[in-house]
């Protein structure tokens, strides 16, 4: 997946409203998101199914690619674009194994090592963080910007940089050789998913 934008990659929380979450997923896709990752930690399987079939409409519509978290058995089931899978998930290489070499395949690394087996194991990116306190994902190891360099450099994959990144603290993240913002609140929780999407992306691009 040489061709992977990963400039503004968006990772969705947990849905109430449905119509308002594909709504402000839609808004996020028009502002510049280039990558979408459904994460639902706590819904039933047929429920995580059905609202990945409703998110792929959108993503089709506007060709982006549709990642699904951790769930590898509802990737294929919508055959979604890729999946991305955390360090307690399925471990990366038999996650290639089941999706094929077509898929794209993330892995959540906050170490040099993880990131480096990760790309052995067959991995198209890395997701490293958290680089910022975040609340959407208490579990999440935090690291510093020079541990984020340091994945960058240890790997010939890209790395985009997920936790707690906002439009007033994007900016830190210059000169990290990241390939793109990973955000969740950002643009999920802003009242101008459209707007928001534009800015975080305006910043990244300067």
């Amino acid at each position: 997946m040489n061709n992977l934008n990963l400039s503004l990659y968006l990772v969705t929380d947990k849905s109430d409203d449905v119509e308002k979450f594909l709504n402000t997923i839609e808004e996020g896709i028009k502002g510049g998101v280039s990558v979408v990752q459904i994460r639902e930690k706590t819904a039933d399987t047929l429920d995580f199914y059905n609202l990945a079939l409703k998110v792929k409409e959108i993503t089709t519509k506007y060709n982006v690619p549709l990642i699904i978290n951790d769930r590898v058995d509802v990737a294929l089931a919508i055959d979604a674009d890729g999946v991305h899978v955390g360090q307690s998930d399925m471990p990366c290489d038999v996650t290639r194994k089941l999706v094929g070499p077509d898929k794209i395949v993330g892995v959540s690394a906050a170490t040099v090592k993880e990131a480096q087996k990760a790309e052995n194991d067959g991995a198209d990116y890395i997701g490293t963080g958290a680089v910022f306190p975040t609340a959407t994902k208490d579990d999440a190891p935090s690291i510093t910007k020079d541990d984020l360099k340091e994945v960058v450099d240890s790997i010939n994959i890209p790395v985009v940089a997920i936790g707690g990144i906002t439009l007033e603290n994007a900016n830190e993240l210059k000169d990290t050789g990241i390939a793109g913002l990973s955000v969740v609140s950002a643009i999920m929780s802003s009242d101008n998913p459209k707007e928001s999407s534009e800015k975080l992306l305006s910043i990244f691009n300067s």
